[in-house]
C-alpha cells in the first residue's frame, strides 16, 4: 500500500512555508472543512497495518551494519542490512562480499564497476 504524503496548507503557494504537516485551524479554512479539490487531512484511517509498521517496503526489518561482525548476527529471512554512512569504501567491499556469501539483502549496496566486482 502506498503511503500518502500529507502537506501543509498552501505550502505549494508560498516559498516561506515548508511542506511538513501542520493542522489547519482557520475558521473558514477550506482544507479543515475538507472541501473538494484540497489536500486530505491526517486521519486515523490512513494508518498502516500493525504487522507492516517499521518495515522496509521489501517487508524486511532494517538493521544498521558497521562491520562484518554485525553482519553475521542478521537473520537473512527476516532482516535486511543497511551499511552505515560512516563506513569507508574498503570496509563496504568486505561487508558486500560477506553479505553475498551469507545471502543477506543489502539495502544500500555500493554500485561497482564491472571490473571491481
Amino acid at each position: 500500500m502506498k503511503k500518502h504524503k500529507f502537506v501543509r496548507q498552501e505550502s505549494w503557494r508560498y516559498k516561506k512555508l515548508k511542506v511538513n504537516w501542520r493542522k489547519p485551524k482557520g475558521i473558514d479554512n477550506k482544507m479543515r472543512l475538507q472541501m473538494k479539490g484540497w489536500p486530505p487531512l491526517v486521519k486515523v484511517g490512513y494508518r498502516s497495518i500493525r504487522k507492516g509498521r517499521g518495515l522496509h517496503p521489501s517487508g524486511l526489518q532494517e538493521v544498521l551494519v558497521h562491520n562484518v561482525r554485525e553482519l553475521s548476527e542478521i537473520d537473512p529471512i527476516k532482516q535486511a542490512a543497511r551499511i552505515a554512512a560512516t563506513v569507508g569504501f574498503k570496509k563496504r567491499l568486505d561487508i558486500l562480499k560477506e553479505a553475498r556469501r551469507m545471502g543477506v539483502h543489502l539495502l544500500n549496496a555500493p554500485r561497482l564497476k564491472q571490473n571491481e566486482s
